[in-house]
């Protein structure tokens, strides 16, 4: 079996060891960016490799491009492989669960065309909740390298000029999945500008999980986009700096509605230009 959205603590344990199976650990903290290193040394899913959202799962910033940048396809490609990552392995990505880091990694991946990776279902916290085994000693990388093929989606995402061009446009829905607070412009703790690109709709991230933790069933998300008016073909999921806005876009994908899009740039690069509009309020 597949898995391409979420995947159990019990159907991992049970696939454990596989040869086919590969695991990443994708723990982090904006406020505390070794956190993850941290947490990773102290206990992981066994056979897990870290993933560094910081370094492996974002690029190099220009002061332009946002806070998290897309890492060059190959760049994130070779890292995979180097983990042993190959066309038919079975990617599995885990963070501390009800967060937006395994998300990103399950979106770069299948970004670059492996569509064979999935979130691990309420993360490291449900996995322990299990009571299922955890190692501490750092994973080695594997002898031989894995034989993945790099097959780009650009049309998965949308840039800059898109948003500006389509502000005004019904044929775009701009989604914000940040808190209610920093959409308002009420606090901005991170970025230099508070506020949202104007005609942005806001769903924060959080809504798409249960109070456990785990992601809603997708009928449960399904309703929900529905209700609130939103069209996958012509969504477009932002945030901060993109990370959050995978987190959006993987609930959509969970909950079968395919063709929503990322503007990965978000709100930090959106307000590096001072020339672009900013808007405040609900």
């Amino acid at each position: 079996m597949t898995f391409r959205t979420v995947i159990s603590p019990e159907e991992l344990h049970a696939r454990l060891g596989a040869a086919d199976l590969v695991v990443f650990d994708c723990r982090h903290a904006l406020a505390d960016l070794c956190l993850g290193r941290r947490l990773y040394d102290e206990s992981h899913v066994p056979g897990a490799f870290f993933a560094d959202v910081e370094q492996d799962l974002a690029g190099t910033k220009t002061g332009a491009n946002g806070r998290h940048p897309l890492p060059q396809s190959e760049v994130f490609a070779r890292f995979l492989r180097g983990r042993g990552v190959g066309d038919s392995t079975q990617v599995v990505a885990y963070d501390a669960g009800a967060d937006i880091f395994a998300p990103r990694f399950w979106f770069l991946t299948r970004w670059i065309g492996h569509d064979a990776v999935a979130v691990l279902d309420g993360g490291f916290t449900a996995w322990n909740l299990a009571e299922f085994p955890v190692d501490a000693v750092p994973t080695p990388l594997p002898a031989d390298e894995g034989n993945l093929t790099l097959r780009l989606h650009p049309e998965f995402l949308v840039d800059a000029a898109y948003v500006s061009e389509h502000l005004n446009d019904p044929a775009m829905q701009l989604l914000d999945a940040r808190a209610k607070e920093r959409y308002s412009g009420e606090t901005e703790p991170i970025d230099p500008v508070a506020g949202h690109i104007p005609g942005a709709l806001n769903r924060w991230f959080k809504e798409n999980f249960a109070p456990d933790g785990r992601l809603k069933a997708p009928v449960e998300l399904r309703a929900e986009f529905e209700r609130a008016g939103l069209d996958p073909q012509r969504v477009v999921h932002q945030c901060g700096s993109g990370v959050s806005a995978a987190a959006a876009h993987f609930a959509m994908q969970h909950a079968g509605l395919e063709g929503s899009r990322i503007y990965n740039g978000s709100w930090s690069e959106w307000v590096s230009d001072p020339s672009r509009p900013v808007a405040t309020g609900e």
